[in-house]
């Protein structure tokens, strides 16, 4: 009975990380994020280290988090951690908010459409202001 259990978690653990990897890719490429991120930067000669450097970060920390690794590194190491973490989900959000035009429907929606650069810089500073508090108040207490 207990390989039967192990087996069942072994396939609804497999399962659910081939939907949610899936989904991931499937969300990355209609956004068309690597794409446009080499139009922007003019570096199209490096679109497989993008690519690659994706995927690897994707495999890298989920098989951190699946594990209790401990790096024994000092804790600055957590500064570029943080800071690429955050411009990856900044670029996320931001090709989301573009491909979708977010702002420019959300700005005429609430009477702001003359004044887009108010509201985006509404967010960005609420976002900055939000994070700090958070690391400020629950993660130092």
């Amino acid at each position: 009975m207990k390989i039967v259990e192990s087996l069942f978690l072994i396939i609804i653990g497999l399962s659910g990380g081939l939907v949610v990897g899936s989904g991931f890719v499937a969300f990355l490429a209609v956004l068309g994020i690597i794409p446009r991120l080499t139009q922007l930067t003019k570096t199209y000669q490096f679109i497989h280290v993008y690519e690659w450097a994706i995927i690897l970060g994707a495999v890298l920390t989920g098989w951190i988090s699946l594990r209790d690794t401990i790096l024994f590194q000092s804790a600055f190491w957590l500064i570029p951690i943080g800071l690429f973490s955050g411009m990856f989900v900044g670029m996320l959000a931001a090709a989301l908010t573009e491909v979708l035009n977010v702002f420019p429907i959300l700005a005429k929606r609430i009477g702001l459409g003359d004044k887009v650069i108010i509201l985006l810089m509404a967010i960005v500073l609420g976002k900055i202001f939000g994070s700090l508090f958070h690391w400020v108040y629950f993660v130092n207490h």
